[in-house]
C-alpha cells in the first residue's frame, strides 16, 4: 500500500483505493465495476460500485463501505471532508466487464456500437475478446421474422444495456 504522502495525483488515490476496495471484498464471488470520485456540494465524493456473481445485497455494500472507511481514516488517505457510497450499480448502468457480461447470459442487451448502429439481441455467450447475440432480424412482408447468431468483439461496442421486460 503507498502511503498518503507519496499519493500526489487523482489517479494514483483512486488506484490506492481500489486496492483497498479490493482487499475488502466480501468474497471471490463480489467485484468492482467502478470507483469514481467526483465533487458534490463542495465535498469530495467516492462512489464505490460493486457487483456479484449472484447479486448484490445491503449488508454487502455496509460492510465494505465500513472496512473501506476505518481503511481511509486510519492512512489519512481523505485529508478533506468527503462522502462514501457503496452500491449496485443499477439496471441502467452500461455492462463494463467480461464479468458481467457472463452474469447476464441469456438476457437482452441493447447494445450500441463503435460504428453508431445499435443491434438488440438475447446474449449467448462470453469469450475473452467479445461476446455472441441472437439477434432477430426484420421480417419481410409475409415472410416470418429469423434469427442470426452475431459476434461482436469488445472493442466494437461503446455501450452494452441489459435490457428489462415486463411480460
Amino acid at each position: 500500500m503507498v502511503p498518503s504522502f507519496i499519493i500526489h495525483t487523482m489517479t494514483e488515490l483512486k488506484q490506492a483505493i481500489e486496492e483497498i476496495v479490493e482487499k475488502h471484498l466480501p468474497d471471490e464471488n463480489h467485484f468492482i465495476v467502478e470507483v469514481k470520485m467526483s465533487e458534490k456540494s463542495g465535498k469530495k465524493l467516492l462512489n464505490i460500485l460493486l457487483d456479484a456473481d449472484v447479486g448484490v445485497t445491503i449488508q454487502a455494500c455496509a460492510k465494505l463501505s465500513r472496512a473501506v472507511s476505518e481503511e481511509l481514516e486510519a492512512k489519512d488517505m481523505m485529508p478533506e471532508a468527503y462522502i462514501l457510497e457503496v452500491s449496485s450499480p443499477g439496471l441502467d448502468f452500461p455492462l463494463s466487464s467480461r464479468r458481467q457480461f457472463q452474469k447476464n447470459i441469456n438476457r437482452e442487451l441493447k447494445i450500441s456500437l463503435t460504428s453508431g448502429e445499435e443491434i438488440q439481441g438475447k446474449l449467448l455467450e462470453v469469450s475473452e475478446i467479445g461476446v455472441k447475440v441472437l439477434v432477430k432480424k426484420k421480417k419481410e412482408k409475409g415472410k416470418k421474422a429469423t434469427e442470426e447468431e452475431v459476434s461482436l468483439p469488445f472493442e466494437e461496442m461503446k455501450k452494452s444495456i441489459v435490457q428489462v421486460s415486463f411480460k
